[in-house]
């Protein structure tokens, strides 16, 4: 049996953050605004991962008013919800994702990201793929307001 999630994300820039996507820390004077790290393609995953399961979403499951994940990082929430994955008995055959973001470029980024989530998910490199989009200037993102992700995974059970 198959399963199939859907997952969207997105984040305002502000000064005084780190900017953590994918796990990576990128180099850029603005980072994302939010409760944990806010790490748009970590939480975008997360939601497609939860919703394939039909298990909520990320809010739901790590809620912006409990204290616990005040700046948490989320690779550490992703390795919860593999966990719930495994439990469930399914694996992940393979996940496509975007990253939406006018600056700055995240295509040198991508490799890094891909290992990071790799190892999380213990699936190869063939089954991940990452792809950097711009909103060509438009919109909040394309204005340089906002980062968005998205994501769509499929899961196989065993």
């Amino acid at each position: 049996m198959y399963r199939i999630g859907l997952g969207y994300d997105i984040h305002k820039l502000t000064e005084g953050r780190d900017l953590i996507i994918g796990g990576v820390k990128i180099t850029h004077e603005k980072g994302l605004l939010g409760h944990s790290d806010a790490d748009v393609l970590i939480h975008a995953i997360i939601d497609a991962m939860l919703g394939a399961l039909a298990l909520a979403d990320i809010g739901t499951l790590f809620p912006d008013t409990d204290e616990l994940y005040k700046d948490a990082d989320s690779t550490k929430l992703l390795t919860d919800v593999y966990k719930l994955i495994k439990e469930k008995k399914y694996v992940i055959e393979n996940l496509d994702s975007n990253i939406i973001a006018q600056k700055p470029k995240m295509m040198p980024y991508i490799p890094k990201m891909k290992e990071v989530l790799c190892e999380i998910l213990a699936i190869d490199p063939d089954r991940i793929s990452i792809k950097a989009k711009t909103n060509e200037k438009m919109d909040a993102v394309g204005q340089e307001l906002a980062i968005e992700a998205q994501a769509v995974v499929l899961l196989k059970k065993v």
